[in-house]
């Protein structure tokens, strides 16, 4: 709703009605209410929808289901969302009902209902000129937080502060966090979806900070890792350093005409070669990958579509095959390697160790645009911005 409309209100349906005279932008919304709008703040009305989100018309909420027997009427097929709403299917098959009714005084009923959502899904995975500056300037206010977050930890500190860091600048430029922010240090960074956030930080543990920005809507999606006491150690280089080189590899890949499964390849090999080289895993590099030995380290795919959600909507696979990448998506490409100390046999020195390095990347002509680039990621950089 919100993708076509720009309209943030509750209580509002959309109608497209192609070729209809009196206008084919239909808004239902609420009216103006002076009482309501005292506790609720201001609404559009219908003079709103019309002037400020274009609407050709605009009726009360109230009016959709008078309204909706004549909308109806002499159309073929009905694109909608059916199954979220009980209340609209429900009043949607009443009027379509009540209208067979009608039949035999010509009345004409639509010969199909078709789900709308997979038609809007793929509009959604290109994103036009509008939406990536939108996305940017989410980017842009994340790489502030995660710049604040960097320059602020200390060990002893609690991860709630760093994620309090962290919310600060979201809100100071305008956006809020675009999911559950994940600050996960020492053994908490091996947990994927870590929020709870409530543990001490320690001198030589690594920091896993999950976080980026909503701004209108739009999401950006950043992950950064580094050292709470402002310089890694050497077990800590080596993981973060594989995980680096992996995620170089993989936006290489990133270009039209590669299939999207294309950058989780190359990950897994490179994760695959340097945990042998490690002795982490032992093994002929194309046996363990066949095996996925590497699944306890490295349990998740290479990232996921971008955009007014974090985990964006939009197919991977086309008729049953993954899908190649096309100029305009944006995406994420987020390898990581969880050593946690409750994988068997695992020797202590990497114990707890969790890398995961995400950005944010816009499919081009010839490849990709990685537009979190201002966030660091290098080992240099890192340690001279904490050392400040």
């Amino acid at each position: 709703f919100y993708y076509l409309t720009g309209f943030n209100e509750p209580e509002s349906i959309l109608v497209l009605a192609p070729k209809r005279k009196e206008g084919e932008y239909i808004l239902f919304n609420r009216p103006r209410d002076p009482e309501h709008e005292v506790w609720d703040g201001a609404r559009a009305g219908q003079i709103g929808a019309c002037e400020d989100y274009f609407a050709d018309q605009s009726f009360s909420i109230t009016e959709f289901a008078k309204l909706l027997p004549e909308l109806l009427m002499g159309r073929d097929a009905i694109h909608c969302v059916l199954g979220k709403q009980a209340a609209f299917d429900r009043l949607l098959i009443d009027t379509l009902n009540n209208l067979r009714m009608r039949v035999r005084s010509g009345v004409a009923l639509p010969r199909s209902i078709i789900d709308v959502g997979s038609t809007i899904h793929e509009m959604r995975v290109f994103k036009s000129s509008a939406e990536k500056a939108v996305i940017q300037k989410a980017v842009d206010i994340s790489a502030l937080a995660h710049a604040r977050a960097m320059a602020a930890c200390q060990p002893g500190m609690y991860e709630y502060e760093l994620a309090a860091e962290l919310l600060y600048e979201f809100t100071k430029h305008g956006g809020e966090p675009g999911y559950g922010t994940i600050v996960g240090a020492g053994e908490n960074g091996c947990v994927l979806h870590y929020v709870s956030n409530h543990s001490q930080i320690r001198s030589g543990d690594l920091v896993l900070i999950d976080a980026g920005a909503e701004y209108e809507n739009y999401s950006a999606d950043v992950t950064r890792t580094f050292p709470a006491n402002g310089r890694y150690s050497t077990e800590q280089k080596l993981i973060y350093e594989l995980v680096l080189a992996s995620q170089k590899a993989a936006i290489k890949s990133i270009k039209p005409g590669n299939v999207w499964t294309k950058a989780q390849d190359v990950i897994v090999k490179i994760l695959v070669e340097g945990l042998v080289d490690l002795g982490i895993l032992k093994g002929k590099v194309d046996d363990l990958i066949d095996k996925k030995a590497y699944f306890p380290f490295y349990p998740h795919r290479s990232g996921h579509w971008l955009g007014l959600d974090v985990h964006d909507a939009g197919a991977y696979r086309i008729n049953d095959k993954w899908r190649k990448l096309e100029p305009d998506m944006v995406l994420t490409v987020e390898p990581g390697l969880y050593l946690s100390a409750n994988i068997p046999g695992l020797a202590k020195r990497w114990h707890n160790i969790g890398v995961r390095i995400e950005d944010d990347v816009v499919v081009t002509t010839k490849g990709c645009d990685v537009i979190t680039k201002a966030i660091p990621k290098e080992i240099a950089d890192i340690e001279a911005l904490m050392a400040k």
